[in-house]
């Protein structure tokens, strides 16, 4: 694996990443609105102890808003790469599909469509682990359907099945 070199950002980030989301971190901001509530009363619940919430709040919002959008880019580009390894491993996945994250929305809706298309096709078929590529999904299934069709657990499951269905 190649060294790991970060700068100070991203190891500032990815510190804070895991300072903020642990435990100790929620305590000590359920303490500080508990404080601030029961200061209260001592401050007669004045517009300036209302402000003094309001402002921390919101610059405390302010900051995750990018430190959760930073750690969310990082974990994404991670996954669509280990998705990219599975798919170029695999001999049988489609490498058109490596890092589709680019394409457009009018590309990705074409492709879902394709893809529904093929849940339509893969419906017809009595075996659960008949898979497809996107480049010759009609084929495949055609070819895969006529070979199956010539097995005996084929017309051992379309008898059983027709048996199951009345008025066939």
């Amino acid at each position: 694996m190649a060294k790991r070199k970060s700068n100070f950002f991203e190891k500032f980030s990815n510190w804070a990443t895991n300072a903020t989301g642990s435990s100790p971190a929620f305590i000590i901001a359920l303490t500080i609105i508990l404080i601030w509530i029961f200061t209260g009363p001592i401050f007669d619940y004045s517009d300036t102890w209302q402000l003094i919430i309001n402002t921390g709040t919101t610059i405390v919002t302010f900051l995750m808003v990018f430190l959760i959008q930073k750690s969310q880019n990082k974990d994404s580009k991670a996954v669509h790469l280990k998705l990219n390894e599975i798919i170029a491993a695999h001999q049988g996945a489609s490498n058109r599909m490596v890092d589709i994250e680019n394409l457009s929305e009018s590309e990705l809706d074409r492709l879902h469509k394709f893809y529904a298309q093929l849940s339509i096709l893969s419906e017809k078929e009595d075996d659960l682990t008949c898979t497809h590529s996107i480049d010759a999904a009609t084929e495949n299934h055609n070819t895969k359907v006529t070979s199956y069709r010539s097995k005996p657990h084929y017309h051992n499951t379309k008898a059983k099945n027709d048996v199951r269905k009345p008025g066939k």
